[in-house]
């Protein structure tokens, strides 16, 4: 197969930083080639140069046998470029037909060309799988038609390379083997497409060659045939990762009860008539795609939220007062969906994240409320080292810590009050395959201790692997939990889809 694009030494830094540092591969015609690597890799700073968002320092790219100009987005998508962003750019009060044809013509033109439009549209979603009804507004579909209509929007401007980042991460298994097969079509009709995931069980499934980034440089590159899971996951963290192991534990006594708790506000999604019952020593993985209401029901099992109706009820007693703080000292961690908006003050160093739960106890500030600075720096400093923050210094901007770092200082700093009740909710999204396995190994280690956690997340793989019993919410509504050992991922993407809801 010839090369569709070649990149030649791509050198970008920012200030000191290396972004990218000489990466060199190429792209043949009718080829899936996936790129991993941690967060910070460089992986998206890399697409951008190629998609036309930024200039590189030094360093050539090729398309078709010509040297792209860099720092021009219209040019790419005119050379046959597309990209799909993890974070879909599209107006929802228009339709599909008139957000696929918006911006294509003239700012002086009368009218939209939609009769020619909506005839191209509809080809290209026969070619290629990609089903859509081109009058039906934006705003009524779900996340996977949105991804379509992104699609659509390249396919629409003839697009020969195609760059989807993190494409699944918000896809029901049933959605991902649709797209999938959408990414199959396309290379069979002579298209090439880069494909950057986190999830390696995905890139194994999909592509035909692997290239791996780590600080910014490229550390290896693999057939995908040849490839092996272990080695690939080595070859992104630099190390062997030691990937945790979940033992069978005895269940102990109910924590906490949800009676027919509904929500029905605008500030969030509404639940409705949610039940559950939590133990110690229980992981419950709530499955789902974002958007259902997770962060709904997250945010009232940790004081966050008060239910609009139902009853709450912790280790028998019915009259909770509902508050954040309340809850915290019932025994409850929160781990938010966002670590670094919710969980975190990025400008605020790391020993003052670190003891920001600590705020009632005497032993970290006296009377008048002042801190007690060497007790809060030799509990960050037990907390780092306990749970393998890896920082320069407890004096750093907590912003500067990686993913993976954040995750560990926010799981840490719950851990060492010995919660009864871990929220946990997408605690690994976004992390490289080491920071995975470390979280893991934490959450673990809590159920170990009694801890009852409800995992959320909208990883199948991890929910299956984690989970002792495991529930899914559709539209506000939660069904019944069912033990792991005895369901599967096509049982559980039906009912995400909607089934027996």
């Amino acid at each position: 197969m010839t090369a569709l694009l070649k990149v030649e030494k791509i050198t970008k830094k920012f200030g000191d930083f290396y972004a990218n540092n000489k990466i060199s591969f190429d792209v043949k015609t009718s080829e899936v080639l996936a790129i991993l690597g941690e967060n910070g890799a460089g992986k998206t700073t890399l697409m951008n140069i190629l998609f036309g968002h930024y200039t590189p320092d030094t360093g050539n790219v090729y398309f078709e046998g010509n040297a792209i100009e860099f720092g021009n987005t219209s040019y790419a998508i005119k050379l046959g470029i597309g990209m799909v962003h993890q974070h879909f750019t599209l107006a929802e009060n228009l339709t599909v037909l008139e957000n696929i044809i918006i911006g294509r013509q003239s700012i002086f033109s009368l009218s939209l060309p939609k009769r020619h439009a909506r005839t191209k549209i509809l080809e290209l979603s026969k070619k290629f799988g990609l089903a859509i009804d081109p009058d039906e507004l934006v705003a009524n579909l779900s996340v996977s038609e949105k991804q379509r209509i992104e699609i659509l929007k390249t396919l629409f401007l003839d697009c020969k390379l195609l760059i989807l980042d993190e494409p699944t991460a918000a896809l029901t298994p049933q959605e991902t083997d649709a797209l999938f097969s959408t990414i199959r079509n396309m290379v069979k009709a002579g298209l090439s497409v880069i494909l950057i995931s986190h999830k390696l069980n995905e890139i194994l499934a999909v592509s035909d060659r692997i290239i791996v980034l780590r600080n910014g440089s490229s550390v290896g590159e693999t057939d995908t045939n040849s490839a092996n899971r272990e080695e690939i996951a080595e070859m992104i963290v630099g190390k062997k990762i030691d990937y945790p192991q979940k033992t069978k534990i005895s269940r102990k006594s109910m924590i906490l009860s949800l009676l027919d708790i509904s929500y029905n506000k605008t500030d969030a999604p509404n639940l409705s008539a949610i039940n559950l019952n939590l133990y110690g020593g229980q992981i419950l993985g709530i499955a789902g795609v974002a958007g259902n209401g997770q962060t709904t029901l997250a945010k009232i099992l940790s004081g966050h939220l008060k239910a609009t109706r139902g009853k709450i009820i912790f280790e028998g007693a019915g009259n909770v007062l509902v508050s954040p703080k309340t809850f915290m000292d019932l025994g409850v961690a929160y781990i938010p969906e966002d670590r670094n908006s919710d969980g975190i003050v990025g400008d605020m160093e790391i020993w003052e994240n670190a003891i920001m739960t600590e705020m009632d106890d005497r032993f970290f500030r006296n009377s008048l409320g002042i801190i007690n600075r060497k007790a809060s720096f030799d509990r960050s400093k037990e907390l780092c080292e306990t749970y393998d923050v890896r920082m320069q210094s407890i004096r750093q901007r907590s912003r500067l810590l990686s993913g993976g770092n954040v995750q560990k200082l926010l799981l840490g700093r719950w851990l060492m009050r010995k919660p009864k009740i871990i929220i946990a909710c997408q605690p690994t999204r976004g992390l490289d395959e080491g920071a995975i396995a470390s979280i893991q190994k934490l959450l673990l280690a809590a159920q170990r201790n009694g801890s009852a956690i409800v995992l959320i997340s909208e990883d199948l793989d991890e929910l299956l692997s984690m989970s002792d019993d495991i529930a899914v919410m559709y539209k506000g509504s939660l069904s019944n939990s069912i033990k792991t050992s005895t369901t599967d991922k096509l049982s559980i993407g039906l009912q995400m889809a909607g089934e027996g809801f």
